[in-house]
């Protein structure tokens, strides 16, 4: 998922002329030189081929290895797999070839060899996801896994209980989704298709107006003949079409109009209804609700008859009547009313236990079956003993079998329609795209022809969307025209809208306040950056925590163990009462020692309870990452979570972490009588020639000055020169300006006076950079430039403290600069001048003494100690490296969601111990009960009906206690902490 999660891209504040899901870099053009994107023999040209590139040991590696590619001429795109050791290159052989791209990775420093066309053709590696219905515990999730993982071809597969979903990773020359789905309807459940590793870009119609099996036909030849389009799907039952396409070339409108214009336009097409996890969570809500109101109208009959109408004399004499010798009228109407709700309403117990036990594993319905089949066939048993004996007075159980089945029945659905509540945050997230999109037809020069609301799932790649204000944005994109302001909180969490004018990236579903913007769609569909933290956020759900395997190793033993228990329990009542081993009084009168041993053990099997083992940590899990993703924290999986909650150390990067990660001006001291303006405007003048980030710095400054011009000019600069590693200097307005360090002034006999001496020395033990201004000859003024702190990067590192979390800086800048800004934020312990591999080896060396750190870190140069991290966080700002990298991805680039993913990994790891506590104690108190402990001292027993509801509820509460944590806050500190970042803005 992490690979996928490098789509995110846009988040970042790139410009609009490139964007690609990979890191951008502005020297790789897409396109050779004098090429257009346009230029279709160019295009029509292309050409790919892959590398076994060895050597590679981390995504820096990576990184240097695709950025080398990129910046040959002719290439279209370029993807390094450190992992498999691969590297993908498309590219136009009429300006490159194989060999000057293997030379170029050599030239890097890796080892490079071509792999050939026959091994290369399509992606081998693919990943599926899979709904399964049926499941009931961990014990079922178990064997449905054992059955993938045995595959050949079959590299891993996940099974979450919690989504009721498989993620297969999988060779797809080996195995097809097909045999995936076979083996699972082979251990005996169901298996629905969601999504297979092409169906990146597919979508679905429906059609109407097909006649003939020549009309499909004709349709589909019309569709396969558009460039583009990949594979074509039809289920002729449904006249429904799966398209897969490549989004770059052609799109969902195209294909309504192919099909619409087929056939001298009979035919209509539609977007097909998706039928998602929510669609199928309601129709398993209804199925529950409906199988549970049927049973009570069979059940409160059989009630009323054996325990309530008993003691209304009139009723109780009819009830009594006998038919046969001592058969009476309530006993047939018991068997009768129980009947369908044994074996009709509660067929799913019978399939589910039979699946099970053919694969030689035991779940919660084998156990369910056991217990109400016992008092079922008990009672029949009992009825035909009466039906044919002159003096039996039979006793039956029917009420117990129907209520049990009723109870677990409505236990279920109250889990379910809990359960869904767990996957709330998807669904919002996946609401935030609006229904309906304004297409706007631009011509030539740019000026709007015409507009058109389309369905948001028909916007193509390039097409041009109004927004208006209020509105939703409806793709990922950049404005091309208009200004306003954005609210982005529901994607990154910021809470103030966001400022956006021409060329500044847009993300779908996001809410535009004031203005109205044109933007251009970059990313539709599914590489949409919502659909990925969707992605994200569904991949995460299905990963296992490490503390789930305590519960699947309680599961394999868990039913066996209940079914032992019951019959041990069974039979110790029953030759107790055989051999008088307690008093006769003892037993109820209704009953004789045989049947009170046979509640006693019915009791025990239907009080236990392995569904509650196996929701306790996925339910959680769930939740806890949903709620994460809301507040701009996204976290990837259980192990990130669990891993997170144990963090007693955290390892900062320096630059763009605990700093902004761009310089800017933060002081100016003028030697000389002059309006400040006017120095900027000569300093701005100079300097915007040069492409130093210092200089920008200044320039950037400058503009502060002329706010009522977008893009202002400055005067030129004649004679205009840049002197390496030390400033510029030019003629501005005939004066003669230098700009630059102290140095620079000596060499060109400039005095340097002694207040601007102390003012440097001020400046540099502050640590920041000191840059002089000379104009004719003499010294006019001091600029101090500083990558400034982040707002609040000092409460934070005191927050950690009082979390009893360690805080260290690593940087790969220099030991002042690097000592100066922890002494300023509080950090005590410092490591300057650290290489990338440097920075692994000082987390690898902190690990090795016992503490479980995270590292917190941006860029390229992060990766390597990202990932040997215990928890790496990446700053959603940084690059896609580092985000790929990471556990946790932070979206705001704000310090204090580090404390935020703390504090909701220990919130939720011990919502999860509260689980497991109230799980592993209900059975340990429950079973001792149902089996009879109390019942010498007090007489309470517990009858099988109320040990089945009491079973059932132990579920729902476990989940409901999951649901908790929905109403997480982070601590109120923080808030405190961000009212104060507005300030210092």
């Amino acid at each position: 998922m992490a690979a996928k999660f490098l789509t995110l891209a846009c988040i970042r504040n790139e410009s609009f002329g490139g964007l690609s899901p990979r890191p951008h870099y502005p020297s790789m053009p897409k396109y050779p030189k004098g090429v257009s994107e346009t230029d279709k023999d160019v295009e029509g040209s292309e050409a790919k081929a892959a590398f076994s590139v060895i050597g590679m040991t981390c995504s820096a590696c990576a990184g240097s290895v695709e950025k080398a590619v990129k910046r040959l001429p002719g290439i279209r795109e370029a993807v390094v797999d450190v992992l498999n050791n691969r590297a993908q290159v498309m590219f136009y052989p009429s300006f490159v070839t194989e060999e000057t791209i293997r030379e170029t990775i050599e030239d890097v420093g890796f080892e490079a060899t071509l792999i050939q066309d026959h091994q290369t053709t399509g992606k081998s590696s693919q990943v599926c996801r899979i709904r399964i219905n049926g499941m009931t515990c961990t014990s079922c999730t178990s064997t449905v896994e054992s059955a993938l993982q045995a595959l050949h071809g079959v590299q891993k597969a996940q099974v979450a209980l919690a989504t009721e979903e498989a993620q297969v990773h999988y060779e797809s020359k080996i195995i097809s989704h097909n045999q995936l789905l076979e083996a699972i309807e082979d251990t005996g459940f169901e298996a629905i298709l969601i999504s297979t590793g092409e169906d990146m870009s597919k979508i679905h119609f429906k059609v109407d107006g097909i006649g003939t099996d020549n009309s499909m036909r004709m349709i589909e030849n019309s569709l396969r003949a558009l460039p583009g389009v990949q594979d074509i799907d039809i289920d002729p039952t449904v006249y429904k079409f799966s398209l897969s396409y490549k989004p770059d070339m052609t799109g969902p409108r195209n294909f309504i109009n192919v099909i619409e214009s087929t056939g001298t336009g009979r035919y209509k097409a539609r977007i097909y209804p998706e039928g998602g996890r929510e669609v199928h969570r309601k129709e398993e809500i209804k199925q529950y609700y409906r199988s549970f109101l049927w049973s009570l109208v069979f059940t409160i009959p059989v009630f009323l008859t054996s325990m309530v109408f008993m003691y209304i004399p009139g009723l109780k004499h009819g009830l009594d009547t006998k038919v046969v010798n001592m058969l009476s009228i309530g006993e047939i109407l018991r068997w009768v009313l129980s009947t369908p709700v044994q074996f009709i309403i509660g067929r799913r117990f019978y399939s589910g236990s039979y699946k099970a036990l053919r694969h030689g594993s035991a779940n919660m319905d084998v156990l369910i079956a056991l217990g109400t089949n016992a008092a079922y066939f008990y009672s029949v048993y009992s009825v035909l003993r009466a039906a044919t004996s002159q003096d039996f007075k039979s006793t039956d159980f029917f009420e117990t079998s129907s209520m049990l089945i009723s109870f677990i029945l409505l236990g279920k659905y109250l889990e379910v329609l809990a359960k869904g509540k767990t996957s709330d945050a998807i669904a919002k997230l996946m609401d935030l795209t609006p229904d309906t999109a304004i297409l706007l037809t631009l011509d030539s020069e740019g000026n709007v022809i015409s507009e058109e609301e389309i369905d948001s799932r028909l916007i193509q790649k390039n097409d041009v969307i109004k927004i208006l204000p209020g509105a939703k944005v409806a793709s990922d994109g950049f404005v091309i025209w208009g200004q306003s302001h954005v609210n982005e909180s529901m994607i990154t969490g910021e809470a103030r809208p966001v400022a956006k004018r021409k060329g500044d990236t847009v993300i779908g579903g996001t809410v535009n306040e004031n203005g109205v913007l044109h933007i251009k769609a970059t990313r539709v569909g599914s590489e949409s950056a919502l659909s990925q933290i969707v992605q994200l956020v569904e991949s995460a759900q299905m990963a296992k925590a490490p503390v789930q395997k305590f519960a699947d190793r309680i599961s394999k033993y868990f039913v066996p163990l209940v079914i032992v228990l019951s019959l041990s329990t069974f039979l110790a009542w029953f030759l107790a009462g055989k051999f008088h081993g307690y008093p006769k009084s003892w037993i109820p009168s209704s009953m004789d020692g045989f049947q009170l041993a046979l509640q006693f053990g019915i009791s025990v099997m239907v009080i236990a309870c392995p569904c509650a083992l196996g929701l306790a940590t996925p339910t959680a899990v769930m939740v806890g990452t949903g709620v994460g993703a809301s507040q701009g924290v996204l976290i990837k999986g259980g192990q990130a979570l669990e891993s997170a909650h144990k963090v007693n150390c955290i390892v900062f990067d320096k630059t763009g972490t605990l700093t902004i990660g761009k310089p800017v001006v933060v002081n100016t001291r003028l030697l000389k009588n002059m309006v400040l303006q006017e120095f900027y405007e000569l300093v701005a003048a100079t300097e915007v020639n040069s492409e130093h980030p210092l200089a920008k710095a200044m320039v950037e400054y400058a503009k502060k000055f002329r706010e009522d011009e977008e893009n202002p000019t400055w005067p030129e600069a004649k004679d205009f020169i840049s002197i390496t590693g030390h400033g510029v200097k030019g003629i501005v307005r005939n004066k003669k300006i230098i700009v630059g360090n102290k140095s620079l002034m000596l060499d060109q006999n400039i005095v340097v006076p002694a207040d601007a001496e102390d003012m440097l020395a001020e400046i540099e033990a502050m640590a920041q950079t000191g840059i002089l201004i000379s104009i004719d000859g003499e010294m006019a003024g001091v600029i101090a430039i500083s990558d400034p702190l982040k707002p609040g990067a000092r409460d934070v590192i005191s927050i950690l403290k009082s979390m009893k979390v360690k805080s260290i800086m690593v940087t790969g800048d220099n030991w002042g600069t690097a000592n100066c800004i922890a002494q300023e934020v509080g950090i005590e312990t410092v490591v300057a001048e650290a290489k990338p591999e440097q920075k692994a080896e000082r987390v690898k060396n902190l690990q090795a003494s016992g503490y479980v750190v995270a590292m917190v870190g941006d860029g390229i140069n992060d990766s390597p100690a990202l990932v040997a991290a215990d928890v790496g966080m990446a700053i959603g700002a940084g690059t896609d490296i580092a985000i790929e990298a990471a556990d946790i991805v932070l979206m705001k680039s704000n310090l204090e969601d580090v404390i935020t993913a703390i504090h909701l990994s220990r919130k939720t790891f011990s919502r999860i111990r509260l689980n497991y506590i109230w799980a592993l104690g209900y059975n340990l108190l429950g079973i001792p009960i149902a089996a009879g402990a109390l019942f010498p001292s007090s007489g309470f027993r517990l009858p099988p009906w109320i040990a089945g509801a009491a079973m059932a509820a132990s579920s729902v509460s476990v989940v409901c206690c999951s649901l908790q944590l929905k109403y997480y806050q982070r601590p109120r500190k923080l808030d405190a902490l961000e009212m104060q970042g507005v300030k210092v803005e």
